[in-house]
């Protein structure tokens, strides 16, 4: 059994896929893969990616019709001192 918490950038990805609609292929091809890859480079953004480059994540948020800042959760300590 593993004690590795889900990380939540990558669920609220998994989510917006969910709601998008989108089958892998059109998502792998909407991220810029090729036809024969589209799938495949699909899938293993959404099931094997701990975690994402930031540009692997906007090419995901232009896919979907998500603004980028949703996959993040908000910030709620204050930075100032």
């Amino acid at each position: 059994m593993s004690d590795k918490q889900p990380d939540p950038v990558m669920e609220r990805v998994r989510a917006a896929f969910t709601e998008s609609d989108l089958s892998l292929d059109e998502l792998g091809k909407r991220m810029g893969s090729d036809g024969d890859t589209a799938k495949k480079y699909a899938w293993q953004f959404l099931n094997r990616v701990d975690d994402p480059r930031i540009s692997t994540l906007r090419k995901f948020a232009d896919a979907v019709g998500v603004p980028l800042a949703d996959f993040f959760p908000a910030n709620k300590k204050s930075r100032s001192k």
